[in-house]
């Protein structure tokens, strides 16, 4: 638990100094979504997105993985960082696509990840998760092959959506 706590803190620093000598845009996210690993979860969650340009952005998430392990249902806590990259230029429909490079944490595995982003708005990463001290949850151990599909909606949209 300690290196958990430790790998969190050092992402966030990483995270975080890059804004300190930049204008940086904060938008709000609510983010819905699959994750396999080694078992099915749902998640939901938040996250916010900083960004300066549109050829580089930063994402910072907490999010609640819930599921069934071992026939017992289970949540799990869930923290991640991303970065989406595109630095394609003169295109018509300019930013379509991100590539994607992140990590992400719980209290049972650290696991990083890369993938497609479309629009910034839906996700599908995959990685390799690596077990925290030997950690399981109800008796299955979470380490291997991590597949994630997620919707990110931002509260903008959802703002004027229903005004």
């Amino acid at each position: 638990m300690k290196n958990f706590r430790w790998v969190l803190g050092l992402v966030c620093v990483c995270f975080l100094s890059v804004f300190t000598k930049a204008q940086v845009t904060v938008h709000k996210m609510i983010n819905v979504g699959y994750v396999y690993q080694n078992q099915s979860f749902a998640e939901v969650g938040g996250k916010l997105l900083f960004l300066k340009t549109d050829d580089v952005i930063y994402r910072l998430g907490a999010s609640a993985m819930m599921g069934s392990a071992n026939s017992e249902f289970a949540i799990m806590p869930k923290v991640n960082a991303d970065v989406l990259l595109n630095f394609e230029k003169n295109v018509d429909f300019k930013h379509s696509y991100y590539f994607l490079a992140g990590v992400e944490g719980t209290n049972k595995y650290v696991a990083p990840k890369i993938g497609l982003s479309l629009f910034g708005l839906l996700d599908l990463t995959g990685g390799y998760a690596f077990s925290i001290t030997d950690s399981r949850l109800n008796g299955k151990e979470l380490k291997g092959l991590n597949v994630n599909f997620t919707l990110n909606i931002p509260t903008a949209f959802l703002h004027d959506m229903f005004k």
